[in-house]
């Protein structure tokens, strides 16, 4: 380990308080607005066998990048991020063969 001079300590120290005293004389920053319970809605309309309505309800977790899933009013997972529900909504919808 490199050992501390005095000059290297105090040029530290100076350059912190400079760093403290620019930051607490510049302008508060604009903190972002809280995001509302209910976030994302997804419906989608299948009409292959029928025509079936699914809704997928996408809520506020305590981080802003991930969700709480709710599917047709049954909860699917507790905090999932948007490239995994995406994943989960592919692979529930399977390809149907096309007719000849």
């Amino acid at each position: 380990m490199y050992r501390k001079t005095k000059r290297s300590v105090e040029t530290i120290a100076r350059m912190n308080a400079a760093r403290s005293l620019r930051r607490m004389s510049a302008p508060a920053p604009d903190y972002p607005a809280t995001v509302p319970e209910l976030r994302r809605q997804i419906i989608i309309r299948d009409y292959d066998f029928g025509e079936r309505i699914h809704t997928i309800d996408l809520y506020r977790t305590n981080r802003i990048d991930c969700y709480r899933v709710v599917v047709d009013g049954t909860p699917w997972k507790v905090r999932m991020g948007w490239s995994r529900i995406l994943a989960g909504l592919r692979k529930s919808l399977p390809r149907v063969g096309a007719e000849s």
